[in-house]
């Protein structure tokens, strides 16, 4: 397993909001709905993203953006045309006043809009995504990137497009599929380029000695790993790994493992009902206690704090 395959289990689609939008000018969307990660794809006509501290994106057809959240932003036929319908969590969809358009614009299978005709179509997936692991991947990212449909070279939209209204059996897995292949596919092209200046991490994925010990660490992070024997593995001394680890990743190979180790506890504990001593056994620390220390040391609160922070949320929720 890969760097980039173990951060993005966590934003893996399991039944993600994946909609078709159909609109004609003039159409102004105020999104509030505190999504962590939207993907947007123009199939027909135009729209332009429109963060509240940043500058307009026009799309095209073809183009594909990713919104990092929760902060609210606009997508619309203009820049300038105000809001119109306010997009709250939970996809409930509303007027400016509150009043309910949920029903009104219900055009049939995974369709929204005002017209059946309208001039455009619009993909949108969000992915409800918490948790430290994904963390990492949401901060490696710009609040909105927009790659045009001319800089990659992908089927994925049209696929996409053509599959989001079927209501065949099995249809929810195979759209959750398609969308995760596309939030992929993007990635691999945005981190590509230079401007996107790619975490560590990702850039040391292609080196063949920091690449395998990334793997290694990502595929048995409770094994005692050492500096020593993780360079027996990856078949360089151990003064070699050290430091090329750190100038590629950008810290230490067991720095970067504690780290990972307490990311992956701090989303067992949310996600899981397994232990406090279980949950320390699977990351690799060797008690309760142990994993205790190093999680109220970097996190500011106990692992059973914690925790009760997930059930307070999905109470409130």
């Amino acid at each position: 397993m890969d760097a980039l395959v173990s951060l993005l289990d966590g934003p893996r689609a399991r039944g993600a909001f994946l909609l078709r939008s159909i609109l004609d000018p003039p159409w102004s969307l105020r999104i509030q709905d505190r999504a962590p990660l939207t993907l947007v794809a123009v199939v027909r006509g135009e729209a332009w993203v429109v963060p509240d501290d940043g500058e307009p994106l026009r799309m095209s057809p073809g183009d594909v953006g990713i919104i990092r959240g929760p902060e609210p932003y606009t997508v619309a036929d203009d820049p300038a045309t105000p809001p119109q319908v306010v997009i709250h969590p939970g996809q409930h969809c509303t007027t400016l006043d509150g009043e309910s358009l949920s029903q009104a614009m219900d055009l049939g299978v995974r369709t929204w809009g005002d017209s059946v005709d309208g001039s455009t179509t619009v993909l949108t997936g969000t992915y409800q995504m918490r948790g430290e692991i994904s963390e990492r991947l949401l901060g490696a990212l710009p609040t909105l990137l927009v790659l045009p449909a001319g800089s990659w070279d992908s089927p994925l939209i049209p696929l996409l497009a053509d599959e989001i209204v079927k209501d065949d059996p099995g249809q929810e897995a195979v759209l959750d599929r398609l969308l995760d292949l596309l939030l992929i596919s993007v990635l691999r092209t945005w981190f590509s380029r230079p401007e996107a200046e790619a975490p560590g991490w990702y850039r040391a994925h292609s080196d063949p000695v920091v690449g395998r010990a990334l793997r290694i660490l990502h595929n048995n992070p409770a094994h005692p790993w050492t500096v020593a024997t993780l360079a027996a593995e990856t078949g360089v001394s151990r003064a070699s790994l050290a430091r090329r680890f750190s100038e590629l990743v950008g810290e230490p190979p067991m720095t970067y493992l504690a780290g990972w180790r307490l990311a992956l506890a701090a989303d067992l504990l949310r996600e899981t009902d397994a232990t406090v001593g279980a949950v320390a056994r699977q990351v690799g620390y060797g008690s309760s206690f142990a994993l205790s220390t190093a999680f109220k040391r970097v996190h500011g609160v106990s692992p059973q704090g914690h925790r009760a922070g997930r059930v307070r949320e999905a109470s409130a929720g």
